[in-house]
């Protein structure tokens, strides 16, 4: 199937989706997220915490919930639940409130304290862990927060659960019957523990990954005054790289301020300036990571999945010869895998989605052009420092510079706007529309593309085109804007 039939398809799937998976009042598919203190309170996550003290401590846990209610209090063995925190000032705050939920219900909470997703993503499958729980809002500025759950095999959890832990928030399970949860006394109250030698555990796997030195090399490291400000240098010093850390000086409130994945100037200046062989950002919770090469120039997530699925491939470490990629993946880095004959698969916006496609066909290598790249062999999530580990590693085995790594990948330049409608089914189903984009797309031909995706939650459609020039982008995207207009159906471009 060439790159033209699969946007072609995916144009009409999602005519007809709702933009994926429905998401729960709370819950979305990157956890509980919001403004800190309004949003997302210290009350949310202490009932958070009760309700995974209490799911994950019965006997039969995921089993009906009345049946579960039902039982009595002998013979429960307390559940055993991980907390990890990037550095933001509300951190803390949800931290000693999930603590206290889990605590209450009889179960165990044991505190990574500050640490990445990925982290606690890795504690939780391989120290037995019942549940990790990760307290950040990844990219998000400081006064955001949000709480992720993790199953035992340190995946996204699981719709079933999330939908129980919703209804108990509304104050009832399931099946809308209200119910008090037991109250826990005397010495069947839980624990919480440090648990500091975790992290450290994590820093000895993530250091183990690279089959070679990094000696020699010149790294500097993007930290986004995040939650990697105290596990990156010590990864790539143990691996013997100089290392150059920026942004690894946190305060509460510089969480990705002007900083990390998410703004690169000041890394693409530091690499120019010091002669870097190349450059990491991470974002706050370190699941994202973007490079920049010796020049300064960005690689993101596509160009790096394009570099690490080829060189994969070549040492025999791409069995399904495929890569997972979300329908926002550029139409270069498609073009780039079909000159290498490498297949590929496409989810909708979100790497829990990828992840998802990944471990059902066993594929081992997807993420997004935000930085969230995941390697299956190595993480159940997107980890920013194994991505970083793994560009290295090509780097050093090809013995050749991150630019030359990337030319293979043409980045096509893309116009993204957003606009408002009247009803976002029946503009994408309209005649005049469908139209246009059918004559748009047969113009672009090969070298381009168009995609209309719907808001999950607001009365928008993202028009999206990629094309040779920004200027034949522009005029992508204003002439389908225009169809909606002459149908009647826009309200106004945002």
């Amino acid at each position: 199937m060439t790159y033209r039939m699969v946007y072609r398809r995916a144009y009409r799937i999602e005519i007809n989706r709702l933009g994926g998976k429905n998401m729960g009042k709370y819950f979305g598919t990157d956890g509980f997220r919001g403004k800190a203190g309004m949003d997302l309170t210290a009350e949310h996550a202490f009932k958070i915490g009760q309700f995974v003290g209490w799911w994950y401590r019965q006997p039969e846990s995921g089993s009906e919930s009345s049946k579960m209610v039902a039982e009595t209090e002998s013979g429960i063995v307390p559940a055993r639940i991980v907390i990890g925190k990037d550095t933001r000032k509300s951190s803390y705050m949800y931290e000693n409130a999930l603590a206290a939920g889990i605590t209450s219900m009889g179960s165990e909470a044991y505190l990574l304290h500050v640490t990445t997703t990925p982290c606690v993503s890795y504690i939780t499958r391989t120290e037995g862990f019942d549940c990790g729980i990760m307290i950040s809002a990844s990219h998000n500025p400081y006064f955001d927060n949000g709480i992720k759950l993790m199953n035992r095999e340190g995946e996204k959890m699981d719709d079933k659960t999330i939908e129980e832990l919703e209804a108990f928030l509304d104050g009832e399970f399931g099946d809308g019957i209200k119910r008090e949860l037991p109250r826990i006394t005397g010495d069947g109250i839980g624990k919480t523990r440090d648990f500091y030698s975790g992290r450290n555990r994590y820093i000895g796997y993530l250091a183990g990954i690279p089959t070679r030195s990094f000696e020699k090399r010149t790294v500097a490291l993007d930290c986004a005054n995040g939650a990697s400000w105290m596990i990156a240098g010590a990864v790539f010093n143990a691996l013997g790289a100089k290392t150059q850390i920026i942004n690894a000086d946190p305060d509460g409130v510089n969480i990705n301020r002007g900083c990390g994945s998410t703004h690169l100037e000041s890394l693409k200046e530091y690499v120019r300036t010091h002669n870097c062989d190349c450059g990491f950002a991470f974002d706050g919770d370190a699941d994202r990571c973007l490079a920049v090469d010796e020049h300064g120039n960005e690689i993101n997530g596509d160009i790096i999945m394009y570099i690490c699925s080829k060189w994969m491939k070549r040492q025999g470490l791409l069995p399904s010869n495929t890569v997972v990629t979300t329908i926002m993946s550029n139409i270069g880095l498609y073009k780039a895998l079909d000159e290498e004959g490498i297949a590929y698969e496409k989810t909708n916006v979100g790497d829990r989605y990828v992840y998802e496609n990944m471990k059902e066909n066993d594929h081992m290598i997807g993420g997004e052009q935000s930085g969230h790249v995941i390697f299956r062999k190595y993480a159940h999530t997107g980890d920013g420092l194994v991505t970083a580990l793994m560009v290295m590693g090509v780097m050093i085995d090809t013995n050749l510079p991150l630019s030359a790594l990337a030319a293979g990948c043409r980045i096509y330049p893309q116009v993204l706007k957003n606009v408002e409608v009247d009803d976002k089914d029946g503009t994408l189903g309209d005649e005049t529309v469908k139209a246009m984009v059918k004559t748009v797309e047969e113009k672009l031909g090969n070298d381009g593309r168009v995609l209309l995706r719907k808001s999950g939650t607001e009365p928008v459609l993202r028009v999206m085109a990629e094309a040779g020039t920004k200027d034949d982008c522009e005029e992508a995207v204003d002439a389908i804007i225009g169809a909606m207009k002459t149908s009647g159906h826009l309200l106004k471009v945002r």
